[in-house]
């Protein structure tokens, strides 16, 4: 038998690609439907669930100035993910839905008060993307000068995770008796202040929710960093990773599971979801034209280098594209994505190493759906699980790349029997459980 591995799917609540010759949504409404229809044939093709990305600040990371990203809609406009995560819950039935939610912006009871309501509404099947925020100007937004340290971000997420854990186990599984006898809705005595009191947080608690289907919701987190592997093993559900080639997804995931156990987790219980951009075409010539064609222009470059200055917090516009980068670049931002793109030590220029991880993809899949299906279940073979998180190659979400997708590459995936063709759990943690 086939190994089986799992499928989801990386957007962010923006604009489409609106000036696309084929674009069907043209600009879109802000009403959400577009997104709506997203997932419900991201359903329809059995994806474990729809991450919903999230930043908190317009970027002028590249060249310092806000025109790249206004004018090509780059990371911006972004509006709030958790609205549009309750919508399509309420309109899906059986995938999850993965929201970003940043420890930085969020105190953890309204965090958690919040999660807990939206897993409610999803019926246990709402996800929490934990990030702490990588960008000094997201912090500008919240009152502060810069961000913290990456190191100390890392250290008040921890003790943020310990408040929200209290915070969901502040209600008994069974507080809610409804006994119409004695006319008691809540058992009293079920549900618990946390009185919790840290060097960075401080809450009295209970929260004021009725348990979710979960009890919490289903932890997603992207560590690249040392202390973020860790703090991945720690608590994730689920991993968004990115990598280089099959050598450093396997590296990624034995990492990750290593650390996991060390601990005591079960590491079966983490599925590591790959990031990857597939690129397909009626024939393998046709997909590799459309590839190299994007590979290799301007516009894509620019682009490229704009989006990855904006999450990494470093403005490519001062590198000369033909040479290689002067040495290894670090940030107080996303460094893992920051090294998986700069390849140091490669000796590539520049312009090469955006054609080569611009689309953010971990492994090349270019070609017809049958050979890119076929491709990504030799990866997983030789990885050893646990699945793709897909998105698009270039820009942003367009109805096309869609349906490529879900009536293309997944049918073909299914006939190979390496991914789902029916929904067999309710919750979104059992989902990611079930192989």
């Amino acid at each position: 038998m086939p190994q089986k591995f799992h499928l989801g799917w990386f957007t962010n609540f923006t604009v489409d690609e609106w000036n696309d010759p084929l674009a069907a949504g043209g600009g879109m409404p802000w009403n959400g439907k577009y997104y709506v229809e997203m997932a419900q044939a991201l359903e329809r093709a059995c994806f474990d669930y729809m991450m919903l990305e999230d930043t908190l600040m317009l970027s002028d990371a590249y060249g310092h100035s806000t025109e790249m990203y206004m004018k090509k809609a780059i990371m911006v406009p972004k509006h709030d993910p958790a609205p549009l995560a309750t919508l399509i819950a309420a309109s899906t039935t059986r995938m999850g839905i993965v929201s970003t939610l940043s420890t930085m912006a969020y105190p953890p009871f309204l965090l958690a008060r919040l999660c807990t309501t939206i897993d409610n509404i999803a019926e246990g099947r709402f996800g929490w993307n934990i990030v702490t925020s990588g960008e000094d100007t997201a912090a500008q937004n919240f009152g502060m000068d810069q961000l913290p340290p990456r190191e100390l971000r890392y250290a008040m997420a921890e003790e943020y995770m310990e408040v929200v854990n209290q915070l969901f186990a502040s209600w008994d599984k069974d507080a809610v008796v409804m006994d119409h006898e004695t006319d008691t809705y809540a058992d009293f005595t079920k549900v618990r202040p946390i009185h919790f009191a840290g060097k960075y947080f401080k809450c009295r608690g209970p929260l004021n929710t009725v348990p979710s289907p979960q009890g919490r919701p289903t932890y997603v987190q992207a560590g690249g960093s040392p202390t973020g592997r860790a703090f991945a093993a720690r608590h994730a559900d689920s991993i968004i990773a990115v990598a280089n080639g099959i050598a450093g997804m396997k590296a990624y995931r034995d990492d990750v599971r290593a650390k996991a156990a060390a601990i005591g987790r079960n590491p079966d219980d983490i599925k590591v979801l790959f990031l990857v951009a597939p690129m397909l075409g009626e024939t393998e010539a046709e997909a590799r034209d459309k590839f190299d064609r994007l590979v290799t222009s301007t516009e894509f470059i620019e682009h490229s280098l704009a989006k990855y200055g904006s999450f990494t917090d470093t403005d490519f516009s001062k590198y000369a594209l033909d040479e290689p980068l002067p040495g290894k670049l670090t940030t107080n931002g996303e460094q893992g994505s920051l090294d998986k793109f700069q390849q140091f030590g490669s000796g590539k220029t520049l312009r090469q190493l955006t054609a080569e991880g611009g689309t953010g993809s971990s492994v090349e899949l270019v070609g017809t759906p049958d050979s890119v299906a076929r491709t990504m279940g030799e990866v997983m073979e030789a990885v050893g699980g646990d699945g793709f998180l897909i998105k698009t190659p270039y820009r942003n979400n367009t109805r096309r790349y869609t349906t490529e997708i879900t009536d293309g590459l997944v049918p073909a995936l299914q006939r190979r029997g390496l991914v789902r063709t029916e929904y067999t759990q309710a919750h979104l943690r059992d989902t990611l459980r079930e192989f």
